[in-house]
């Protein structure tokens, strides 16, 4: 006859409060276990794809969660010398950096993720809509990688797209926001750039509909290690 080990209740009752995580700290749990990056864009060491139990579809449309109220926050501002026209915007995919420019002298300069290796390109766009919250449709051929991601997932805290997307022309590149911060500065996305939410959001009250964008694999360091605007004002004493 086999004896069944009891569990103490003192065990159960410290282990519970563990299984009742926010939902955005389920999200990094679900969707960015162990690495910064999502659990479709992982490979284990036989070549197969991490954590995928069955193959199987989930629910054509999944719920992106929870849209809480986001607030532009502003970069720093830097020196840029620079030929590009004001109120243009530059991705210099090497540095992640992408700059909005103020005048011909200056930009602000805000971290991003960038298209990791495969993934990244060159060339120049024009903002072709804005949409805050926006579903992410993942492409067919991201489906046919993974087959359990969704046609379609709601705007909201799970949505990879984070708080708010600038799309790029006709293409499928965008640029927008992300619910895990810990991804800028990273070759991570799909072609794609992320930025933190509150500095997406900020960018988007300054960048219109029709703003060109400009990426370029690298810029020059002379531009690339501009120093602060306000640090120059005060070394120059003004």
């Amino acid at each position: 006859m086999y004896r069944v080990a009891l569990i103490p209740l003192a065990l159960v009752a410290a282990l519970a409060p563990a299984q009742t995580t926010p939902a955005a700290a389920q999200f990094l749990s679900d969707w960015q276990r162990e690495t910064n990056q999502p659990f479709w864009e992982r490979r284990d060491s036989r070549g197969g794809w991490q954590n995928k139990q069955e193959d199987y579809r989930r629910s054509a449309v999944r719920s992106g969660g929870g849209r809480p109220n986001i607030g532009p926050e502003a970069p720093e501002r830097v020196t840029f010398n620079s030929n590009f026209a004001p109120n243009t915007i530059v991705i210099d995919s090497a540095a992640r950096r992408l700059y909005y420019v103020l005048s011909p002298s200056q930009a602000y300069r805000y971290p991003i993720s960038v298209g990791r290796e495969g993934f990244s390109w060159t060339g120049t766009e024009v903002i072709s809509r804005k949409q805050e919250w926006p579903d992410w449709h993942p492409p067919k051929e991201m489906i046919a990688r993974d087959p359990r991601l969704p046609d379609k997932m709601t705007g909201g805290v799970r949505n990879p797209l984070g708080a708010l997307a600038l799309y790029l022309g006709d293409t499928l590149y965008r640029i927008h926001g992300t619910n895990d911060p810990s991804t800028i500065g990273q070759a991570a996305s799909s072609g794609c750039f992320r930025m933190m939410n509150e500095h997406v959001v900020h960018l988007a009250g300054l960048a219109d509909v029709g703003t060109p964008v400009t990426v370029v694999q690298s810029l020059p360091k002379a531009l690339t290690m501009s120093t602060p605007a306000a640090a120059q004002k005060q070394q120059s004493g003004l």
